[in-house]
C-alpha cells in the first residue's frame, strides 16, 4: 500500500506542478502525514524531486517559447543563497516547529491562489523586475530560504511574485519551474546528510520516478487547460488539508 499510495500521490501532484507550476509543497506533507517520515526525509525526497519537475518542466516551457533563461539564471543566484540559509535554519528550529510551518505555508498558499484575480484583469505594474538585478536577486533569495525550510515548492511563491512585478502568466510559471531546481540541489545536499540514505532509497527512486512522468506530460498539456479552475482546485484542497493538519495540532 505505501507503494501504491507514493506512486499515485506523485504522478498525481507532478502533473499538476506541470499544468500549472504548483502543487509540488503538498508532497512533504504526504511524506510527514501519510508515510509518517520525519522532516527530514520528508524534505529530502520533496527537494529530490522539485529538481526533476524543475528539469523536466522547463525543457518543455523553453520549447514552447514561456522561459526567461536569463532572467532566471539571475533569479537563481539569490535563490541558492536562500536556500542554504534555510536548510541552516531548520537544524535549529525544532521538528514539531517545521511541520507547523509547513501547514502554515500551504494554508496562506492556498488562500493566495484564491484570492488573486484572474492575470488577464490584473492591471501591469511599473515595475519591471527582470530589469533590476538587485530587487531579481533578493525575491530569489527570500523565496529560496522560505521554500527550503518550510518545503513549500518554489513555484507556488516565485510564480504569483512575478506576475506582481511584471512578468507574464506563462513565462512565470516556466522561470519558476527552473528555479526550483536551484533551490533543490542545497536543499537535498542539506537534508539527506541528516537521514539514512539506505533507508529512503527506494522509495526516492520510486517518486523520482513517477513523480518525473507526471511532470513531463503535464507540462506537455498545459496550453490546453483552464489553468485558473485548476489552480481553484488545488488550493481548495489545500486549504482544507492545511486546516485539517494545523487542528490536530493545536487542539
Amino acid at each position: 500500500m505505501v507503494w501504491i499510495l507514493t506512486g499515485l500521490a506523485n504522478l498525481l501532484i507532478g502533473a499538476f506542478v506541470g499544468l500549472c507550476g504548483v502543487a509540488g509543497f503538498l508532497l512533504p506533507m504526504f511524506y510527514t502525514s501519510v508515510l509518517k517520515l520525519d522532516v527530514a526525509e520528508s524534505l529530502a525526497l520533496s527537494f529530490a524531486e522539485f529538481i526533476v519537475s524543475g528539469i523536466l518542466g522547463s525543457v518543455n516551457y523553453q520549447k514552447a517559447g514561456n522561459l526567461d533563461i536569463r532572467f532566471g539564471i539571475r533569479l537563481s543566484m539569490g535563490s541558492i543563497a536562500g536556500a542554504i540559509l534555510g536548510v541552516t535554519l531548520n537544524l535549529i528550529i525544532p521538528e514539531e516547529q517545521v511541520k507547523v510551518l509547513l501547514y502554515l505555508v500551504v494554508l496562506l498558499s492556498g488562500i493566495s491562489i484564491l484570492v488573486r484575480k484572474d492575470p488577464k484583469e490584473e492591471k501591469k505594474n511599473g515595475f519591471q523586475i527582470h530589469q533590476n538585478l538587485l530587487a531579481t536577486f533578493a525575491l530569489g533569495f527570500l523565496t529560496g530560504m522560505i521554500c527550503s525550510l518550510s518545503g513549500a515548492g518554489g513555484p507556488v511563491l516565485v510564480m504569483p511574485l512575478q506576475v506582481v512585478f511584471g512578468i507574464s502568466v506563462r513565462t512565470a510559471v516556466g522561470v519558476a519551474l527552473f528555479n526550483s531546481i536551484f533551490i533543490g540541489i542545497p536543499a537535498v545536499a542539506g537534508y539527506l546528510a541528516q537521514c539514512d540514505v539506505n533507508t529512503i532509497l527506494p522509495i526516492l527512486i520510486l517518486a523520482l520516478v513517477t513523480h518525473g512522468i507526471g511532470v513531463f506530460y503535464g507540462s506537455k498539456k498545459a496550453v490546453c487547460v483552464n489553468q485558473i479552475l485548476l489552480k481553484r482546485g488545488i488550493a481548495i484542497f489545500s486549504v482544507l488539508i492545511a486546516i485539517w493538519k494545523l487542528s490536530e495540532v493545536w487542539f
